[in-house]
């Protein structure tokens, strides 16, 4: 893909084997081809990368999501922008759609490490120039790279959808908690809709457990959106949804970016009284759960364009002017 801007560059896409379906479907959006790569493993278990052309003076993408196993993938990434920096590389952009360790963004305890920045020191240090993200768990993430981050979002593409099938007048968007009123909100301002929270209340007699999850708004008779930016074993999101259906709610959907769907996620899914589950494709895993009531939306439209402007020095800024 050439620039139309000053001298010619090239733009060159690089994929981890962490998620090759979505690296192909950005690829295709942009009307590009992955950089054939051999990438395999020793038998202790090492990592081995190396590019089977020439990269030099090229602006490089590496694509890879941060999915199970998490600290494999994250190494194969850091060990292709390496390859990159000595192949000579003009440019290298990190793509990771989800963003590993970002629920660790700050200390809550003392002796507790700030992991996110840790990774984004990592991804400096193994010479990256940029990264490209979707959903961050805390916003505050995007300054621990000392470098643009464009922080990309899927509200959009999952709101639209939500609309599409749905008639407004009878929505409630609902965040799972007080933390997640912010994205909540935004959903509430694109679609018209009131916003009701569920609230958590903790049993004081037994540590880290919720006892009780009261509704904050009308949801009675009302089709309800759950929203986060991630659900990882739906304790959280399931009992949210039983305290939305207890108030009356006569349907919940759940939407969220990145389906993590750890451990006993996909039972706690399939048993749910949840109707639907809509997801992005930033990581493989909603897609493998097989389930009828889990949709998966492409996120590979919005990473493509965030590429094709950062490489034509367009306006990554333009992205965010539909939220």
């Amino acid at each position: 893909m050439r620039a139309d801007r000053n001298s010619e560059r090239t733009l060159l896409l690089f994929a981890g084997r962490a998620h090759p379906d979505l690296a192909g479907k950005v690829a295709a959006e942009l009307g590009a081809r992955l950089v054939p790569t051999q990438a395999r493993d020793f038998a202790n278990g090492e990592i081995y990368v190396r590019y089977e052309e020439s990269v030099r003076g090229a602006d490089c993408f590496v694509i890879q999501s941060h999915t199970a196993p998490i600290n494999t993938w994250i190494m194969e990434q850091l060990i292709m922008i390496d390859a990159l920096k000595r192949a000579s590389a003009r440019s290298i952009t990190v793509v990771a759609p989800f963003y590993g360790y970002s629920r660790q963004d700050k200390k809550h305890k003392g002796r507790e490490p700030i992991s996110a920045r840790l990774l984004a020191d990592l991804v400096a240090t193994a010479g990256a120039d940029r990264i490209i993200t979707v959903d961050l768990h805390t916003d505050q993430i995007a300054g621990f790279f000392d470098g643009p981050m464009d922080h990309l979002f899927a509200l959009p593409t999952l709101a639209d959808h939500i609309a599409a099938g749905t008639d407004h007048s009878r929505l409630t968007v609902v965040s799972p908690d007080a933390g997640r009123v912010r994205v909540a909100d935004r959903w509430c301002d694109r679609l018209g809709t009131p916003l009701a929270i569920v609230h958590k209340k903790r049993d004081k007699d037994v540590a880290h457990q919720v006892s009780v999850h009261e509704v904050v708004g009308e949801v009675e008779g009302r089709v309800c959106v759950l929203v986060d930016d991630m659900v990882d074993t739906a304790g959280t999101i399931c009992a949210a949804a039983d305290a939305l259906y207890d108030g009356g709610a006569e349907d919940v959907i759940v939407a969220a970016t990145h389906g993590i769907l750890s451990g006993p996620a996909v039972d706690r899914l399939k048993n749910s009284r949840v109707s639907r589950f809509v997801f992005t494709d930033t990581l493989p895993t909603a897609a493998a759960t097989g389930l009828d009531k889990v949709q998966v939306l492409s996120i590979a439209p919005v990473i493509a364009h965030a590429i094709r402007e950062i490489f034509e020095n367009g306006s990554v800024t333009s992205l965010l002017d539909d939220l």
